[in-house]
């Protein structure tokens, strides 16, 4: 059975991952919300959790593997990977192109499964996604912990790939120059992996 959103925000506010404040995303849009995941997921009992719902979604799917960017997804592509029994790897940047890389190969038509800890505008599991289809590999859905746009973002982000999330939200976000912390003054931080 499916967790309800405010057992997985209560989640999150245990972990001390639900942060409120002025916060710069890696899409580079602002919001005074911020979802932790990494504080999540070094708990083993709650990344087998919140994994754990992402692999029971795609069960019975024939997932060969899973994939996901560098930095954030790892964690969760590894536990989905081992719940489901395939295996996991990930792409990373190299000069500011995603690429595949360490010697990971993906088989022409293998299934693949691109996981991610939080989709805003599903930028970084687009370029993922390119990546599967460049070497010959099918997509075979999209998964998140979080997708912060309440699903407006799944078509972006699962590029005709389905997107499965374990809690939609619909978190606010600005354009920086439209941001009203940052009219406010209110000093910006930048949390994520890139950009730092």
């Amino acid at each position: 059975m499916l967790m309800d959103k405010e057992h997985i925000l209560s989640v999150f506010r245990d972990a001390e991952a639900l942060l409120e404040g002025h916060f710069q995303l890696t899409s580079g849009l602002h919001s005074p919300t911020y979802f932790q995941c990494a504080k999540v997921l070094q708990h083993p009992k709650y990344c087998e959790l919140l994994c754990g719902e992402i692999a029971r979604h795609y069960l019975g799917a024939a997932i060969d593997a899973v994939i996901a960017p560098a930095l954030g997804g790892l964690v969760v592509s590894q536990e989905v990977g081992r719940q489901l029994r395939v295996r996991s790897m990930f792409a990373e940047r190299k000069e500011g192109t995603m690429q595949l890389r360490r010697g990971f190969v993906i088989g022409r038509g293998e299934r693949l499964l691109v996981c991610e800890d939080v989709v805003t505008t599903g930028g970084s599991v687009g370029e993922v996604l390119r990546i599967v289809s460049e070497e010959g590999g099918v997509a075979a859905g999209v998964a998140c912990i979080v997708d912060r746009s309440g699903g407006t973002s799944a078509s972006q982000a699962g590029g005709g790939a389905p997107l499965f999330s374990v809690v939609a939200l619909d978190v606010v976000t600005y354009r920086p120059e439209s941001c009203p912390l940052c009219a406010r003054g209110t000093p910006v931080v930048k949390p994520g992996s890139r950009g730092n």
